[in-house]
This record gives C-alpha cells, sequence and structure tokens, in this order.
C-alpha cells in the first residue's frame, strides 16, 4: 500500500473533515479523495460510509485506519532511530507540558536547548489526559504532567515534584472568617474547573463524589487566570497548585488549604514499549538531575 495514501486516509479520520485534513496536508481535496479511492479499490471494499458531508468508517476502514496508524508509527520510530546515529547533532524531541506547567521547568528546557542547540524542540501544550494519549500514539516523545490515577500500564513516569492544590475563594465573607477549608463547605458553591482533558478536573470531582456530593459545574476552562478572573466576580470556587498560588497571592482573592487535601504530582512520562529516541533520553537524563538535586 501507498504510505502517502495511508498517511492521508489517517489524518482524514483523525480532522473527520476533507476541507481541515487538506488544510493539514497541505494538499488538495480532491488529492485526498483521490487516495482514498485508491486504497478502496486495492482493499476491495469501501472504507468510508458517505451520507453528504458526513462520514464514518465502515469494518473495512476500522482495520486499515488501525493498522495504518502503527504502520506511520513504526516508520517515525524508524527515521528517529537514524537520526540518533548523528549523535544529536541534529534531531527533534516533541515535549508536552500542560500550559501551568511550562514555567516550572523553564530552567530544564534552558538547560537542554544550551547542552543541544541542534536539537529542534517542538512543546506541545495539552492538558494531561491528552497528554497521556499522545504519548501512546507516539505524536510525542516525553512530556511532564499531572499523571491521571488511571493511567495506563506502559507508561513509564520520573516523579519530579509534589504540590498541595488549593482552594482559590472571592475575599468576602464567610470565607475571610475561614482559615481552612473542608469540602463539605463547597458543597452549595458554583465550581470553575480546567477542562475535561486535565487531570485535576478529574481529582477534583472524584474527591467531591468521596465527600458525599456532586459538584456544581459552573465553567471549565483551560486557562487558569480566566480561572481566578470568575472567583474575582464575587461568587465561586476555583482550584489552583501552589506554585500558581503564590503568583496571585495579591490579586483579591483568597487562598485556603483544603481538607482532604490533593497532590499535584507532576511526572516525567514516556511510553515504555517503544524506542525512546536519544532526544527523548537526553531529556529525560536532565529531569534525573533535576531530581536528584532537590
Amino acid at each position: 500500500m501507498d504510505i502517502k495514501a495511508l498517511r492521508y486516509f489517517v489524518e482524514l479520520v483523525n480532522q473527520q473533515s476533507f476541507t481541515r485534513a487538506s488544510e493539514q496536508l497541505y494538499v488538495t481535496q480532491p488529492t485526498i479523495s483521490k487516495m482514498i479511492r485508491s486504497l478502496e479499490l486495492e482493499v476491495g471494499q469501501p472504507l468510508l460510509h458517505r451520507e453528504g458531508r458526513r462520514f464514518w468508517l465502515t469494518e473495512a476502514g476500522e482495520i486499515v485506519y488501525q493498522r495504518a496508524v502503527e504502520i506511520l508509527a513504526h516508520l517515525t520510530q524508524l527515521k528517529a532511530e537514524l537520526i540518533d546515529l548523528n549523535q544529536l547533532q541534529r534531531g527533534q524531541l516533541r515535549l508536552g507540558i500542560p500550559p501551568m506547567v511550562g514555567h516550572l521547568y523553564a530552567g530544564i528546557i534552558r538547560q537542554y536547548r544550551q547542552a543541544y542547540p541542534n536539537v529542534e524542540m517542538t512543546i506541545v501544550e495539552y492538558g494531561g489526559r491528552k497528554i497521556e494519549q499522545a504519548i501512546l500514539n507516539g505524536e510525542i516523545d516525553v512530556a511532564v504532567t499531572m499523571l491521571s490515577p488511571h493511567a495506563e500500564q506502559n507508561l513509564n513516569t520520573l516523579v519530579l515534584d509534589s504540590y498541595p492544590i488549593y482552594a482559590v475563594l472571592p475575599n468576602v465573607s464567610p470565607w475571610k472568617e475561614m482559615v481552612k477549608m473542608t469540602w463539605d463547605k463547597l458543597r452549595n458553591e458554583p465550581f470553575y474547573l480546567y477542562t475535561k482533558e486535565f487531570n485535576l478536573s478529574d481529582c477534583v470531582q472524584s474527591l467531591c463524589q468521596q465527600q458525599g456530593f456532586t459538584p456544581q459545574i459552573a465553567a471549565r476552562s483551560s486557562q487558569w487566570d480566566f480561572l481566578v478572573a470568575l472567583v474575582k466576580s464575587g461568587v465561586g470556587v476555583a482550584f489552583l497548585p501552589e506554585p500558581l498560588c503564590q503568583r496571585i497571592q495579591s490579586e483579591g482573592v483568597l487562598i485556603r488549604p483544603i481538607t482532604p487535601t490533593i497532590d499535584w504530582r507532576l511526572s516525567v512520562i514516556w511510553h515504555g514499549e517503544r524506542y525512546v529516541s536519544r532526544t527523548a533520553e537526553a531529556w529525560i537524563e536532565l529531569c534525573e538531575q533535576y531530581q536528584t538535586s532537590r
């Protein structure tokens, strides 16, 4: 089978749109359609059910898609192994870091750039759940994130830091008089959480369930500063790790420890059953040095 045709097919399925796929691949929509028809002729049956502009995979399409993803991942791995022969004189590192984590490890990023100036580093800012999936899919090489409680077994991890999560509340009564907070006191408050791709949101919701209530989720965002702005409007609660709380102490909100606490455990993660590129190994080595120096 034509590798390019498989790549076009996978991108089309991932994007769920001929228009978006053509934009990502920098080709015309008729070119993609021609490649798909070529694959269907080779397979001997349709790969897509079509209904107007909508489409979905046939049973044959599901099989071809899954195998194509594996084939393309193997090709990417092959290229990575060959690049390693140059001993990091060139290469790529695809690093996943959630938006609220990056500033904590700017020092390691700077060290990496100084040590390996010819390595092209691409930083992908996803939420923790999406980062884990991107590692499993081979879309990124290594990441620093809060690991989910139900993370896949084939992820290798290296714990870097652990911070408590604090409740962020409006600077009004009755919160002013409360030095410590419990989850039960928040059961009737609107919750401002990260989007569902962030593992911290899962942890907050799970702990609320353990405390016997379902939180009232008033808003979600991937931007922590927007969540703080919602709290400053005078009602509701957000939850931020200690390093971010230190940055907003003078912004007219209250920061309170909450019991039981949630630990924001940040780990380096990478695929445990795939080849680890030399560029990723170099990142892991720097993180190990950081860990031992703590």
